[in-house]
């Protein structure tokens, strides 16, 4: 039997020339009656407190921003804007997502929104202890499970406090 190659994202291309190690994760997607999506693992268990998502907002001044926080909690868009010197920040509308950064809702990552737009991206301070954290490779279902202090080196994000309290 042969072995269908998977092609690789973006991302794990970027992380492949940096030398950054990493490990590919899939997602299964299970629809519900709700707007929401749920998601589960294919393989073992992941603690959904190291999933993190990347949120894309629209600050005043800055124009297009990041904040990377965990899946269980909230982003404090007053705390952004202070730290990124903006008055206000909001999330970019889903219909000018793609636009924005090239990725669809739910395959947004830190690594490839930098790689492309070179945005300023701040990563929350929970992540900044931790041996590997799961974030988006750019695309829906996958992620990758990634030291966060390697990821904040390459794309230049500072660990900062983002969460609402």
């Amino acid at each position: 039997m042969s072995k269908k190659k998977i092609e690789k994202t973006l991302v794990e291309k970027i992380l492949d020339q940096n030398q950054i190690n990493y490990e590919p994760i899939t997602f299964e997607i299970q629809k519900s009656n709700s707007k929401q999506k749920n998601f589960t693992i294919l393989h073992g268990e992941v603690d959904e407190n190291i999933i993190y998502k990347t949120l894309v907002l629209e600050g005043n001044k800055t124009g297009p921003l990041v904040g990377v926080v965990p899946i269980t909690e909230h982003l404090n868009e007053k705390k952004l804007a202070k730290i990124s010197g903006n008055k206000k920040v909001n999330m970019v509308p889903l219909k000018n997502l793609i636009k924005t950064t090239g990725y669809e809702h739910g395959a947004n990552t830190p690594i490839g929104i930098w790689h492309k737009y070179k945005y300023p991206i701040y990563i929350d301070k929970t992540a900044e202890n931790l041996s590997n954290f799961y974030v988006s490779s750019g695309k829906i279902a996958h992620s990758i499970k990634v030291n966060p202090k390697q990821i904040a080196n390459l794309i230049g994000a500072p660990f900062v406090d983002l969460l609402q309290e």
